[in-house]
This record gives C-alpha cells, structure tokens and sequence, in this order.
C-alpha cells in the first residue's frame, strides 16, 4: 500500500466484522475521528466533505477514519450520515436512540480499532490545521490526551463576549472547585490514546456535555499526561446548545466530583496497573495525620493566644496566633498529611493555605463577636474554649479545603498520584455498533 496516497482503512465489502483479515486491516488504523450529530442533515455533507479532504491530504501522515454517530436525530440526518458513508472511503456510522455528546464518544471510542480516537464537532468550529498537533504527540506516545484550547496564548477566538466570559468562569470554577489544570475543558476538539481510552471511559458516567470535564479531571486525578494545543477557533452564530440548562447539569456534575474528591479511595490497581506503586492514602489515614498535626497547632495557638491575650484585646490575640500557627499548619500538612515534599507548587500552596486561614478567622473572629454580644463580661478562660470549638469547625472546613482545592492532587519527586477515587463511578458497558459505512 502506498502510504503516500494512504487510502483510509475500510474492511472489504465480503469480509465480516471480527474476521481475522478485518482485524488485520483495521489494526493499521492511526487515527478515528469521531463526530456526533444531532439533526444536522442541512450541515452534515459540506462538514464531512471538508474533514475528509483534510485528512486524505498528502502532508497529513497518519491513516485516518471518520466515525459520524447520529444521537437520536429526528430529521434526515441518519440517512444524510449513510449517503455520506456510501460516497467516501473511510466513513462508519453509528446510531444511538439516545440524544448525549458522551454517550456518543463512549460508544464509538470503545469499538474503535485505532490508535487514537479523537472527536469534534460537526460545525468544525476549530480551524483543521489544529488536527495533526492534535493527534501527533499522541501517535508518538509523547501525551496521553490532548484537548484544543481557546485560553491559551496562540489561539485566536472570534466569538461574543457573553460566551467569552461564560467559557472564562467556567474553566475558573474548574481550577477552584477541582484543582483542574488544563485551560479549557469544553473545546469540542480533543484526542486520547486508545488504550486510555479503555481505561478511562468504563470510570465515566455522564452522557453529555459534562462529559469532557468529567474525562479530564479523572484522567488528571490517574497523572496522565494532559497537553494543550492553541486553536484558532469561530463561534457557531446558530448554535442550538440550551446555556442555561448545559450550566445547571455542569453545576451538578462539578458537586458530583467533588463528593467522589472527598471520598478517599484510590484507584484500584485492576484499574490502572502502572499506578498501582504510587496509590494515595486513604482517607482514614489522611484524616488521621491531619488530626494530629491539628492537635500540635491547637495547643501552640492557646499557647499563643493566651501569652497574648495579656498584652492585647481578644480579637487581636486571636489575630496573632492563627498567623504565626497558619504557616507551620500550611507547610506541616503539605509534607506530613498530603505527602508532598520539594518546592513544586509551594508557594501557590500557602497562598491557597493562607486563604484557607483567612476563613479561619472569619469564623473565630465572629464566635468572639457573639460572644462578647451574649456575654461582655465572658473570662479569658470562656473566650478561649469558644475559640477552641470554632477552631474545631474551622479545622474540619480547612481538612476539606485542603484535599479538594490546596492538595486536589499529590505530587512527589517523580510521581503524581490521585486525590480520589474514579472508581467510585458505575462502568459503562458499550453497545455493540449497529450500523457500518460503506466498505471499500
């Protein structure tokens, strides 16, 4: 086979899916570029016929598929999707009774026989040029997944400023609520290695536009590696994407994975052998060791705080001993209760510590105030037990702020491990494809 004209990979029309001679050709397959639709008769050709002219072209060098999922469209947009398959080597077609972005990816991404899967969507929004920066370090084995980003320096984004600002505070509500580290996580242009994928995919369990976030943060959770490429990317001015009801489902997928951040358990070795050495504490364990560098900081914050409180007012005494303490809580929890050591993240770490603190105080602060509202005349020695039990629901408060958004993930020398548990997700089980393309 010519590889410079690179033909993209169909079984023949004789030979049966799962026969040896399909395995064989199929196993040759690089790269499967999966595009759900959903009632995109009018669009669907002039899109199709564009991205196969992309890939079938000389200076894109890896032999290519693409795999149009139709979600339960009520127009012509499955029979538009099979006339498509029928004129152009190198199409398949799915269909799914059941309308969802992920469920579309699972399903196709699960059967794939390529090396890479890769998915976008049907307006091509992204310009194409993006695709093989996309899908080459993956081929390579370089990265693990690879997303298109429109918020990194070297895109260029034409798009209104609602969506803009949208887009913005979502991916910023992703970094202070998960610890997310990629920079856009709903770009419809992504590609993973097939073998993640099959790792993944079973762990996730939203079927629609959540799907992606979920991905990534499990995917960030196991420490593969994520990379980012600029995009130059136009808006769809006829988008059909309900903002408000896609942000609610998001607000709910986002609680969804903090709870599971909470939970504690690792990643089971069956899941992902290769990360089985450098599987997290549990939660126990965790809470344990923060207890007690909890118990060494309180007795040195009443220590302080009443060598203080002879020299100064309450608020200020209180004020005093929770900075000096902050500090050494931030840094002894860093090492000894999350298990990070070196200077990777440490000063990105104590600010978030020190916000952390700032909430500490809030709640102190405003124990003492009601205090000296009920009680003006309290003791030193009531003032101090009113402080020490805020001090206890302020700890609990620091114990979640920590994991979930301080250490959302742990890093030592050489090693990332995870700050939660994907497992704590159903499998998927897929559907068996029930529509092939044409077979040329």
């Amino acid at each position: 086979m010519d590889t410079k004209q690179r033909q993209i990979l169909q079984p023949p029309p004789l030979l049966e899916v799962g026969s040896p001679a399909v395995t064989a050709l199929t196993s040759q397959l690089d790269v499967d570029i999966v595009v759900p639709v959903y009632n995109e008769q009018v669009s669907l050709p002039a899109c199709i016929a564009k991205l196969h002219a992309h890939v079938n072209r000389d200076d894109f060098p890896f032999i290519a598929r693409i795999t149009i999922v139709d979600n339960a469209s009520t127009d012509d947009t499955l029979k538009v999707a099979r006339d498509l398959a029928a004129c152009y080597d190198g199409i398949v077609v799915h269909h799914l009774d059941e309308k969802g972005r992920g469920r579309a990816l699972r399903q196709a991404w699960l059967t794939s026989t390529a090396s890479v899967v890769a998915y976008m969507d049907v307006d091509l929004s992204t310009d194409l040029a993006a695709l093989l920066p996309l899908v080459a370090p993956l081929v390579s084995g370089h990265s693990d997944i690879a997303i298109g980003s429109r918020l990194t320096r070297g895109s260029r984004v034409t798009r209104g400023s609602k969506r803009e600002f949208i887009s913005r505070s979502y991916n910023l509500l992703l970094r202070t609520t998960l610890g997310a580290k990629f920079s856009d996580a709903q770009c419809g242009f992504k590609a993973m290695r097939a073998d993640r994928a099959q790792q993944l995919l079973p762990m996730t369990t939203d079927g629609e536009w959540f799907f992606d976030t979920e991905l990534l943060i499990l995917a960030q959770r196991m420490g593969l590696r994520i990379q980012a490429v600029s995009v130059d990317w136009v808006d769809d001015p006829v988008s059909r994407v309900d903002i408000m009801a896609t942000a609610l489902a998001d607000l709910r997928g986002i609680r969804r994975m903090m709870v599971a951040g909470w939970s504690g358990k690792p990643i089971t070795p069956s899941a992902n052998p290769e990360l089985a050495a450098t599987l997290p504490e549990q939660l126990p364990n965790q809470l344990g060791r923060f207890v007690v560098v909890g118990i060494f900081s309180t007795v040195a914050y009443s220590l302080l705080f009443l060598a203080a409180r002879t020299a100064m007012g309450a608020q200020a005494a209180n004020l005093f001993a929770l900075v000096l303490t902050a500090v050494a809580n931030t840094a002894a929890n860093r090492r000894f209760t999350f298990g990070i050591s070196g200077p990777h993240d440490r000063g990105r770490h104590y600010v978030k510590g020190l916000i952390i603190f700032g909430i500490g105080v809030a709640i102190t602060s405003a124990s003492l105030a009601i205090l000296h509202t009920v009680a003006p005349t309290a003791s030193t020695a009531v003032q101090l037990t009113v402080l020490v039990v805020a001090n206890l629901a302020a700890t609990v408060i620091r114990f979640l702020g920590m994991r979930s958004w301080v250490f959302p993930w742990r890093r030592s020398h050489e090693s990332m491990t995870v700050a939660s548990d994907p497992t704590h997700y159903q499998p998927f089980t897929p559907a068996e494809p029930v529509e092939g393309g044409s077979q040329s």
